[in-house]
Parts: C-alpha cells; structure tokens; sequence
C-alpha cells in the first residue's frame, strides 16, 4: 500500500466501528487504566474492577478523549499472562465504563485477539496492540473483521527482553520502515487504512538516546505511512533518566515530554496525569492557532 504524505498540522479521520473521529485541531488525551499487578507506574492500584472503573471515570471527568484499558503488564521485563487472565481483569472494566458512560471510546491494550475481541463485543471500539500485530496472526483479520481502530505500535522483541541491549543503525529510519511494512500487512488482512493509528513505541526496546531521536522527528514517522502518530511518553524510565526523578515524581518531565510531542504533531497522547496534560495541550494548541492566524 502507498503511503500519502500526512503534514503535521493536517487533520486525518480515524475510523472506528460505527463512528469517526477527527484527529486534527487540538490533539486527543487517552487515559490510561490499568488493571495489573505489576505495571511499572501504577501496578496494583487499580487491580480491584470497581476502582479501575472508578478511576476510568474520574480520567473521563477530567477530560480524557479515550481510555486505554490494560491487563498485562507491557513494562521491562514484564512476564506474560493468559487470555483467560487478561480478560477476567478487563471485561468487567469495559463493561463498567460503558454501563455508566455508553458512549465512552474505548481502547483495550492487548496482544491477543481473543482478549480484543471480548472487548469489542462489550462495547470497546480500538485495539492498541504493542507488538503491531506480530505477536498473534489472528489480530489484524480480527481487526479488519470488525472495523476497529487499530493502534500499530514498534516493538523490538518482547516486553519481557526488549531492553536487553537494544541497537539501530538509524531508529527512526528502522521504525518508519516498520510502520510502512505492518501498514502493507494489515491492508492485505483486509485493515482499512483509515483505522490505523502508528505509536513509535516510546520505552519499548530503546535507549534514552533512541527515544529523543524519535520524539526529536515525529513529522518523519508519521509522512513514512501517512498516518496519525500516537505518543506515550508518561512516567517513563527515558523522564527519570534526564531528571534523575522516581516514577512518582515525573509529572513535570512527562508534561516537557508531552508539550515536544504536540510540537512534532503527535495527534494522541497517552498519559497517566490525564488534568494537567490537558491543560498543556489545551495551552500549546491556543498558542498553535494564535501563530497561524
């Protein structure tokens, strides 16, 4: 498939099964929900389904486009867990956000397309798929199936050995030609373009030096497939390694990681502190129009 050059202030549809929406103007902020035990930031917090619902609906209150909701931890080192694991975790928190928010956009973070396909039954509308659709075949056929989103992100190996030792001789040259390459392989499952959202993979199988490479030419990866980019630069290991910060104490490091992403024309951002990031993007994108008027 050709990819068409996407300027990074030029708006792009996303389509979603039974809806669309624009990505373009003011980017959009998924929050984060995780029902783990063991994610690097919040692992544990939200384990129990009734406060991870709770939670998903205080990111909506606070302005949240979208929330991602994850049973496995994709973390460094990270071991895998079971469909039937990931879904005992998930399903009740999908469920709970739509029954009391029906028209809530829904993402599930998961390699695997029986977990993905549960939650687009209840209701879910996007599949965030770290490995990009590598990890199970059944994925982008699942995708195509349904007409879900589908969040492609770069990943080298596994999350359980992706930073042992990771080496490019050109990162963003390597992850254009992968998002160019899953975007041909997703065509011919039958994936419509207009469904697919590429994430560089911020933290996953990198170095600090990879990833400000990578936030540092976001118009380039996202002209390599002529799609929106998402971005997920919350809290992670890349922030403490500037700031010398704890996992708790990277707010304000995420926010600069933040504000550099809508910068580049990142059109999704996916963050932890869903007020304050908000309130960076809201600030960035007035200041944004203010200049082109």
């Amino acid at each position: 498939m050709a990819a068409e050059s996407l300027a990074p202030n030029q708006s792009a549809p996303w389509a979603l099964p039974g809806r669309e929406l624009m990505l373009g103007g003011c980017p959009r902020v998924m929050g984060i929900v995780n029902v783990t035990p063991d994610s690097f930031s919040d692992g544990g917090t939200f384990l129990a389904a009734d406060h991870a619902v709770a939670h998903g609906l205080r990111l909506l209150d606070e302005g949240a486009d979208l929330l991602d909701i994850g049973g496995e931890s994709t973390r460094p080192g990270a071991e895998p867990v079971s469909a039937d694991a990931e879904c005992e975790r998930v399903m009740p928190v999908v469920k709970g956000i739509l029954r009391a928010r029906p028209d809530a956009v829904i993402s599930v973070d998961t390699t695997k397309a029986r977990v993905a396909e549960a939650a687009l039954e209840a209701g879910a509308l996007i599949v965030n798929d770290v490995s990009g659709g590598r990890f199970d075949p059944e994925m982008f056929p699942l995708a195509a199936r349904t007409g879900a989103g589908l969040v492609i992100m770069h990943m080298r190996g596994t999350p359980r050995t992706m930073q042992d030792r990771p080496v490019y001789d050109d990162v963003v040259a390597e992850v254009a030609a992968f998002f160019r390459e899953r975007l041909t392989a997703a065509a011919a499952a039958g994936v419509r373009k207009e469904a697919v959202v590429f994430d560089p993979g911020i933290g996953f199988g990198k170095t600090l030096e990879h990833n400000l490479d990578l936030m540092a030419n976001l118009p380039a990866l996202s002209d390599a497939a002529g799609r929106p980019l998402l971005l997920g630069v919350s809290r992670k290991r890349w922030v403490g390694e500037i700031t010398g910060r704890g996992v708790g104490d990277r707010l304000a490091g995420s926010l600069g990681g933040l504000a550099a992403c809508v910068e580049g024309g990142a059109k999704i951002l996916r963050v932890h502190d869903v007020l304050s990031s908000c309130d960076v993007v809201r600030v960035l994108y007035r200041i944004r129009q203010k200049q082109r008027q």
